[in-house]
C-alpha cells in the first residue's frame, strides 16, 4: 500500500494509441522545430562521438591523441557521468527557467567544447572539450525533450518519439560522414565543422515559442506570491527519485546502455584493427572499388574508395534508425512498453554474441542490423514510458531520470570496456608482444610511440598487414570482450522482465 501511495502522482496507464498516419497528421510545428534541432546537434554530437576513439589511439604522428586505451577510457567515463547526471538536476531548471533559455545556454557551452579539443590536441584538453561538451549535451536534452512533452498527446506519444528518436538519428547518420572526410583532412577541421554546424541552432531558437509558458509563468508568480510553496529543486528532485518505479528502472536498465555505448566506445576501434572492410567494397564494387566522391560519402568509405571506414560501418546503425524507425514505432504501439523494451534488449545481446563470434565484415554488418532492430524497440520507449508517468509540471525533471541508468551504464562502460578490449583485444599490446617473441629488445619495443606498434611489426617482419592480422586475430580469444559485454547485457533483460511483471501489477492495482 506504501508503493501505491507514493506512486499517486504517477499515471501508470498505457493509452491506446492513434494510427501512424493520424498520429502524424496530429503534431504540430513545436513538434518538428525541436526536431530539427536535436538532428543540428546530433550531426555535431556524433561527428566526435563516432570517432573519439579512433582519434584517441591513432598515433601523434598521424595528428590523434597517441594515448592508450585505457587513458581514452578515463575520458570517455567522465564525459559519460557528466553528461548523464547533469540532466538528473538541471531537467528541473528548465521546467522553472524556460526551455528556451537552457537550449541557448547549453549551445554556448558545447561550441566552447568543440574549440577547446581543437585548440588543445592532448590528454588534457580533449578531457576538457569532451566534459564542456558533456555539460552542454546534458542541459540541452532536458529542455528539447521536456517541450516534446508539452507538444504531444498521450494518444500519439508512441509515434511522437518514434518519428522523433528516426529525425535524430539523421543528425546521428550525417554526423560521422562528416568526420570520416574531414579527419582525413585533419582531425581538427572535425573539431571546427561541428562548432560551426551547433552553431545553426541559434537560428531554430529565434522560431521557437516555448508550449506551456503561461502556465510556467503563472505558476512562478503564485511561487513567488506564496500562494504555492516550492521545494528546493534537488529535495523535489529527490523526493521523485526515491519512488521505487524510478529506483527500478535505473536498475534494471544499466545494463542495457552498458551494452549499447560499447557499440559506439569500441566497436569502432574493433573494426579498424580486425575487420577488413574491402571485402564490402569488393562485393559492391568489384577490386577496384569505387571513385564516385558521392558513393564515397554516403558509404563512409576512404577517399581512395576501397574501404569502409569503421564510422561508416557503424553508420548502418544511424541509417537503419533513420529510414524504418517510424514503422518499429507503429509495430511497437501494439505492445506493452516493457515487452517491446525486453524484446529490444535480447536482439542487442545476440548482436554483440555474433560480434565476438566472427570477425567476417558481412557477419559484423549483419550484428549491426540486428543491434538496430533492437535499439528502436527500447530507445525510444524510453522517453515515452518517462514521459507518460511523469506528474504535471515534472517532464523534464523525468526526462532527465532517463539520463541515470545511462549515465550508470555508460560511466561504467566507458570506464571497463575500453579495458576490457585493451585485456582481449588489443592489436597494440598483441604487437608489441609478438615483436619480443620475433626477436626485438624489450627496451627497443618500449621506445616505441604509442599506436605504431603494428606498423612496426609489419615492417620488422616483411610480412603484410593482412597476414600479421589474421595471425595475431587467431592467436588470441579476441570475441572474450564481446562474450563478457554480452551477459552484462544478459542481466539487464532479465531485470527488464521482472520489472514490466512488477509494473503490470501497479497498474491493476491503480485502476482498481
Amino acid at each position: 500500500m506504501a508503493n501505491n501511495n507514493n506512486l499517486a502522482d504517477n499515471d501508470l496507464r498505457e493509452v491506446k494509441q492513434l494510427g501512424m498516419w493520424a498520429s502524424i497528421a496530429s503534431l504540430g510545428y513545436i513538434f518538428w522545430l525541436v526536431g530539427g534541432m536535436e538532428l543540428v546537434e546530433r550531426i555535431a554530437y556524433y561527428g566526435v562521438k563516432a570517432s573519439a576513439g579512433l582519434y584517441a589511439k591513432a598515433p601523434v604522428s598521424q595528428g590523434g591523441l597517441g594515448i592508450t586505451l585505457s587513458d581514452y577510457g578515463i575520458i570517455i567515463s567522465t564525459w559519460a557521468i557528466l553528461q548523464t547526471f547533469i540532466p538528473v538536476f538541471t531537467g528541473g531548471i528548465s521546467d522553472r527557467v524556460g526551455y528556451k533559455e537552457t537550449i541557448f545556454a547549453s549551445t554556448i557551452v558545447k561550441i566552447s567544447g568543440y574549440l577547446c579539443m581543437a585548440f588543445f590536441p592532448s590528454f588534457w584538453g580533449f578531457l576538457t572539450g569532451a566534459m564542456l561538451l558533456a555539460a552542454g549535451t546534458g542541459i540541452f536534452k532536458p529542455g528539447i525533450q521536456g517541450t516534446l512533452v508539452l507538444a504531444t498527446r498521450r494518444d500519439n506519444s508512441s509515434m511522437a518519439w518514434g518519428i522523433f528518436y528516426q529525425v535524430v538519428n539523421i543528425g546521428g547518420f550525417l554526423g560521422p560522414l562528416v568526420a570520416v572526410h574531414m579527419r582525413q583532412l585533419s582531425w581538427d577541421n572535425v573539431f571546427y565543422a561541428c562548432a560551426a554546424i551547433i552553431s545553426l541552432n541559434f537560428l531554430f531558437l529565434l522560431a521557437y515559442k516555448e508550449p506551456g509558458k503561461a502556465e510556467r509563468l503563472a505558476r512562478a508568480a503564485k511561487i513567488k506570491s506564496g500562494e504555492i510553496e516550492q521545494e528546493a529543486l534537488w529535495k523535489d528532485a529527490w523526493h521523485e527519485l526515491k519512488k521505487p518505479v524510478v529506483i527500478y528502472y535505473m536498475l534494471v536498465f544499466s545494463g542495457f546502455w552498458f551494452l549499447f555505448n560499447s557499440l559506439f566506445d569500441v566497436l569502432p576501434i574493433h573494426i579498424s584493427e580486425w575487420v577488413n572492410t574491402s571485402v564490402i567494397v569488393t562485393s559492391l564494387f568489384g577490386p577496384e572499388g569505387t571513385s564516385n566522391g558521392i558513393l564515397q560519402f554516403w558509404l563512409g568509405l576512404n577517399n581512395e574508395g576501397t574501404k569502409v571506414m569503421p564510422e561508416g560501418m557503424l553508420n548502418l546503425n544511424a541509417g537503419m534508425i533513420m529510414t524504418s524507425c517510424f514503422l518499429v514505432a507503429a509495430l511497437t504501439a501494439k505492445y506493452r512498453i516493457t515487452t517491446a523494451m525486453l524484446a529490444g534488449c535480447l536482439l542487442s545481446i545476440l548482436a554483440f554474441v555474433l560480434i565476438g563470434y566472427t570477425n567476417a565484415a558481412w557477419m559484423i554488418v549483419l550484428a549491426i542490423v540486428m543491434f538496430s532492430l533492437g535499439e528502436m524497440m527500447i530507445s525510444p520507449k524510453k522517453n515515452e514510458f518517462m514521459g507518460n508517468i511523469a506528474p504535471e509540471g515534472k517532464k523534464a525533471m523525468y526526462l532527465g531520470f532517463v539520463m541515470l541508468p545511462q549515465g550508470i551504464g555508460w560511466g561504467l562502460e566507458g570506464y571497463f570496456g575500453p579495458k576490457l578490449y585493451e585485456h582481449f583485444a588489443s592489436k597494440e599490446r598483441f604487437s608489441r608482444e609478438m615483436l619480443e617473441q620475433q626477436g626485438m629488445s624489450p627496451a627497443e619495443v618500449a621506445t616505441i610511440p604509442q599506436g605504431e606498434a603494428f606498423t612496426t611489426l609489419v615492417s620488422y617482419t616483411g610480412q603484410s598487414a593482412e597476414q600479421l592480422t589474421q595471425t595475431l586475430y587467431n592467436m588470441h580469444d579476441i570475441g572474450m570482450a564481446w562474450y563478457i559485454i554480452a551477459a552484462i547485457g544478459s542481466l539487464s533483460a532479465v531485470g527488464i522482465y521482472i520489472y514490466g511483471r512488477w509494473l503490470l501489477t501497479l497498474q491493476r492495482s491503480q485502476q482498481s
